[in-house]
């Protein structure tokens, strides 16, 4: 008897430390939501972004003049894209940090086109089911040059790159682009350009298929992915890619992390858009940032379709601690009451802010529309 009396004033106590236990995590985990959801909602920290590119050739004084025209326009973060040159980036940091703009820097990661360095070695490069490699014969367009994830000495160059960019001073962010496989499905606006019917996945836009790649998904699964009767409902083969991804990034966040700078990247619209068209999964990346590329012209959308895909996003990470910020197309508005809308739907639907592709098209007309809606928005 006095065994079972023991036995009960163990278990009722072992349930009450469990229900505190799950509570506190209950709290916890309340107090994360509630805190990036405030956030999330502080207009006072919705920001304005624009993507460009730098030209080596253009003064500083034209670029003060530039970023000068840019911030009066309500614009706040400039992603420079220097063609991985951290000189050039340490040249317009001071320009762009002295017109109160901060800047991230731009880097096209796994696709590297004219790339002096990986040019030299062929066998970096990502081969397609019909084995053909991306260093000869190029998808879709011919600055698709893409570097294979996996192996070792490309992906490493990779990283060095972002590296040698996270050690400028004064930068925000490493800023990921093409950080993913070359899309094995264009978007649908984009199909009738290349006379294309993508209904399946077609061998000459799906890869890698490099003997690294092969053999290292051998050792795993025991099992040739090129004798696969139907790779497109092959989950290993398609988790191995996605993964491959997903490991260079996570050490990119390692290397940028160390280097005290925060880690954002442009990605496909929403976590499962990505996944299907381009074997990229950012939900699950160690990522600070997310810039998706919500181009709705490319998808045969209307404008809502910017709300709708920023929702989508901010609900797959919300539990993740991924900030987004929704990637405009200017050529795709016909008006300034268009692009106030996309900016109001991105904001009402979760995002921290816009960012417009590119700088070049942001006309005195747009600029003036974003310095207006700004201002509402932080009235």
């Amino acid at each position: 008897m006095k065994t079972l009396r023991l036995s009960l004033i163990f278990a009722i106590l072992f349930n009450v430390v469990a229900c505190n236990q799950n509570e506190k995590k209950h709290n916890e985990l309340a107090d994360a939501t509630n805190d990036q959801a405030s956030n999330t909602s502080n207009d006072s920290a919705f920001e304005f972004g624009t993507w460009i590119t730098s030209n080596k050739n253009k003064s500083n004084a034209d670029y003060a003049k530039e970023f000068k025209r840019y911030k009066a326009g309500g614009i706040d973060e400039l992603l420079i894209n220097t063609g991985t040159d951290p000189k050039e980036l340490e040249r317009l940091v001071p320009i762009a940090k002295a017109e109160g703009l901060k800047v991230h820097a731009w880097i096209m990661a796994v696709n590297r086109p004219g790339d002096t360095v990986a040019l030299k070695h062929p066998e970096w490069y990502q081969v397609s089911r019909d084995g053909k490699s991306c260093h000869d014969t190029r998808p879709y367009v011919g600055y698709y040059q893409w570097l294979c994830p996996t192996r070792e000495e490309s992906r490493n160059h990779i990283l060095g790159l972002v590296e040698g960019l996270a050690k400028v001073e004064g930068i925000a962010s490493v800023h990921l682009d093409y950080i993913r496989f070359p899309d094995i499905f264009l978007p649908i606006g984009l199909l009738p350009k290349y006379n294309l019917v993508q209904d399946e996945e077609l061998p000459e836009y799906d890869f890698c298929y490099c003997d690294v790649c092969v053999n290292e998904f051998e050792k795993i699964h025991h099992k040739n992915p090129r004798e696969s009767k139907n790779t497109a409902i092959d989950m290993e083969w398609k988790n191995f890619r996605l993964n491959a991804i997903r490991a260079l990034v996570n050490d990119a966040y390692k290397i940028v992390h160390g280097n005290n700078k925060l880690l954002t990247a442009a990605v496909f619209p929403y976590p499962e858009m990505a996944d299907h068209m381009v074997r990229q999964r950012w939900d699950k990346w160690d990522i600070d940032e997310v810039y998706p590329m919500i181009y709705h012209g490319f998808y045969n959308e209307e404008i809502d379709w910017i709300g709708y895909a920023t929702k989508q996003g901010v609900t797959d990470v919300r539990d993740e601690g991924i900030v987004i910020n929704t990637g405009i197309y200017m050529p795709d508005f016909k008006s300034v009451d268009e692009l106030k809308q996309a900016i109001m739907y991105a904001k009402n639907n979760g995002a921290k802010g816009v960012t417009f592709f590119d700088g070049p098209t942001l006309t005195d007309e747009y600029l003036n529309t974003i310095k207006e809606t700004k201002a509402l928005i932080h009235k």
